[in-house]
């Protein structure tokens, strides 16, 4: 097995409310839980340019390498910017680049980081620099590698970026499970969008995600699949109103 993971996702933002040491956090759970060992984690290089343009716009890329980012696309993202957040946006994008291929040769990739579901082709937002998962679709896409992909994102927001990047391509299905009255207030359209009420927990979120997603699954049967693994929907989230236990998480 291996996991991808850089310690250049621990970023100083100040007194922010994302805790980037949550990355870290997650592999030494999972080396003393004993799910992983040392030796299972893999640190990615940044990502190439030629990539990340396959989703994003050159003056965007260069707007970040510069960063000359204006006081409206910093509220936008809202994020400090910073030369360490650059470095962490690139090696991100390379982390779920090569788990997504990982996956393809033995099922499973693993990406502790990445899902920058916010973030459209010519600015970033909600946190996310880049999107990621567009641009491990577009990348194995142009490799040759798959035709059709899947985004299932269970986060507590709605992946309004990657659903506006995916919007005419009818060989990727964007699939978002979201609480609805929660940012962003524009909402774009995915494929299946499941919004939730504000309260709902474990019984209600399952079962619609298995009413709604599973047939659309079978139905449209991808060769990748990208989850990205919200823990936001948690009861006890501070951004969030909706209610699942660990246990649901789990499910």
């Amino acid at each position: 097995m291996k996991i991808f993971y850089s310690p250049r996702y621990e970023v100083d933002l100040g007194p922010h409310i994302l805790p980037t040491v949550k990355f870290r956090l997650i592999k030494e759970r999972l080396i003393e839980l004993g799910t992983a060992r040392a030796g299972d984690f893999e640190e990615p290089s940044p990502a190439r340019d030629d990539d990340i343009l396959l989703v994003h716009t050159p003056a965007y890329l260069d707007t970040l390498r510069r960063g000359t980012l204006t006081a409206e696309e910093l509220a936008v993202l809202d994020l400090p910017f910073s030369r360490g957040l650059a470095e962490a946006a690139w090696v991100g994008v390379e982390g779920t680049i090569r788990a997504a291929r990982y996956a393809l040769e033995t099922g499973l990739g693993i990406h502790i980081g990445g899902g920058g579901h916010h973030a459209y082709p010519d600015h970033g937002a909600g946190y996310c620099v880049f999107n990621d998962s567009a641009i491990a679709i577009r990348t194995l896409q142009r490799e040759g590698r798959i035709v059709k992909a899947m985004v299932i994102d269970c986060d507590v927001h709605q992946g309004d970026g990657t659903a506006f990047i995916f919007r005419e391509e009818p060989s990727v299905f964007t699939c978002s499970v979201h609480q609805e009255d929660l940012y962003p207030e524009l909402k774009q359209r995915s494929d299946l969008d499941i919004g939730l009420p504000s309260g709902a927990g474990d019984e209600e979120y399952l079962a619609e995600l298995s009413r709604q997603l599973l047939p659309a699954f079978e139905i449209f049967r991808p060769q990748l699949l990208i989850y990205v693994a919200g823990a936001d929907p948690y009861q006890d989230d501070q951004e969030g109103g909706l209610k699942l236990t660990f246990e649901g998480l789990e499910r």
